[in-house]
């Protein structure tokens, strides 16, 4: 199944995040046929290769036009056709689930460091290392960290409850951060 191949791919990664074929297209999880139809037709006009107005690129850029192209056709091709996005919805749900979670933390549980340009949260882990996220990870999901004094602010979409898992930085274990829809933080200024 080439779908379970793919997601399987997105939670064992490395890296923090990937981007479901929702998030490629820019709709909702529960959008309808027409709007995804729309945010594709959208989206393949602006990163098409041929739409691409400025022909002094460097490689480097034509090629990200070009993956982001193929990421978006991919979308459409699982989330365009009713059966297969039943499946991938199916698989998705599954792997979400099934994440290999070790604890459910809250943002009161982690430390806050303010670096200047990245606000950082940390949670140690039994290992000995620590899971991080830093506010440009938090912006990729939806939600906007603001410093205010000594305090941190942090926002979800919507203001809804919702969660991120954090991998550590050594081991394969994973905690679940739970986010109230706003919450705030002291900064740790010790460290």
């Amino acid at each position: 199944m080439i779908i379970k191949s793919r997601l399987g791919a997105m939670i064992s990664s490395s890296n923090l995040f990937h981007k479901t074929h929702y998030e490629i297209l820019g709709v909702k999880e529960d959008a309808n046929l027409e709007e995804v139809r729309k945010a594709y037709r959208s989206a393949i006009l602006c990163f098409h290769p041929d739409k691409q107005q400025n022909a002094s690129e460097t490689s480097s850029s034509e090629s990200l036009t070009e993956n982001k192209f193929l990421d978006i056709q991919r979308a459409w091709e699982t989330i365009g056709n009713p059966r297969s996005r039943a499946l991938y919805d199916a698989e998705l749900l599954t792997l979400r689930q099934d994440a290999a979670i070790s604890e459910d933390v809250s943002l009161d549980d982690l430390t806050v460091q303010d670096s200047g340009d990245i606000i950082e949260l940390s949670y140690p882990c039994r290992c000995g290392d620590y899971y991080f996220i830093d506010s440009f990870e938090l912006a990729q999901t939806g939600c906007s960290i603001s410093r205010d004094g000594e305090m941190v602010s942090l926002l979800t979409s919507k203001s809804l409850p919702t969660s991120v898992v954090l991998p550590c930085g050594s081991c394969s274990l994973k905690v679940r951060l739970l986010i109230n829809g706003n919450s705030r933080l002291p900064i740790d200024v010790h460290l």
